[in-house]
């Protein structure tokens, strides 16, 4: 019998929504909700400027804040209370090989494989895939200041890397969600619909479909990573 899963984790590419989606579940489900300290990296608007003299110094800041935050997740009793986290203590290394130079990761590499060891796994892990037209689109939409400068190609090669990364991942169990024709903030069915799904329980990786499409045929309704 598959377990509720406690521990969820909603990770995507900038401008996906899986801030929104984090929200929106630790409301629906009175969860703990755990996000991620983007905007106190004080690196990260002079990385988007000059990647190349400051993307060392955003990674590490980075690992280090996410270390921190999530390390503490072995107190809680996951038994008892859900926790709902807008990233993946994992996914730092797709950064990391994207912007480091072979010097900087190997650095890089002993240090993240040090602190992973403290670092507890989920129970759900939640993809948000979108094309690269609609995240430019959502990104330019919500218009943070630091992310003006954000380059067409980086977002490209980052969802690359992303749709890479989540091919291979089997750390835990994963759900994997196209949010190009999904709108689970405006369209209060749909997100109803991906809780129940979340909430069904997970093994191994599965591909949501909405249940206005399930009549379909597999192929015509599920995305390949």
């Amino acid at each position: 019998m598959l377990r509720t899963p406690a521990y969820l984790v909603v990770e995507g590419v900038i401008g996906v929504g899986k801030t929104t989606l984090s929200r929106l579940l630790a409301e629906r489900l009175e969860a703990e909700l755990v996000l991620e300290d983007v905007e106190e990296n004080p690196f990260l608007p002079r990385f988007y400027r000059d990647m190349e003299a400051y993307r060392f110094q955003t990674q590490v800041f980075f690992l280090l804040s996410r270390f921190r935050q999530q390390s503490r997740f072995s107190e809680l009793d996951l038994f008892s209370q859900y926790v709902v986290s807008d990233y993946l203590f994992a996914k730092d290394r797709i950064f990391a090989c994207l912007n480091l130079d072979d010097d900087e990761l190997a650095l890089y590499d002993h240090v993240h494989g040090v602190l992973a060891q403290r670092i507890p796994r989920p129970d759900l892990v939640i993809y948000l895939q979108g094309s690269t037209e609609v995240l430019l689109s959502r990104i330019q939409k919500r218009d943070r200041e630091f992310e003006r400068s954000m380059d067409g190609e980086y977002i490209q090669k980052l969802n690359e890397a992303y749709n890479y990364f989540f091919f291979h991942y089997t750390d835990a169990p994963l759900l994997v969600v196209n949010t190009d024709e999904i709108d689970f903030v405006a369209n209060q069915e749909d997100l109803e619909d991906l809780v129940n799904e979340i909430l069904a329980g997970a093994s191994g990786t599965r591909y949501y479909v909405p249940s206005k499409d399930r009549g379909r045929l597999p192929g015509d309704s599920e995305k390949a990573l």
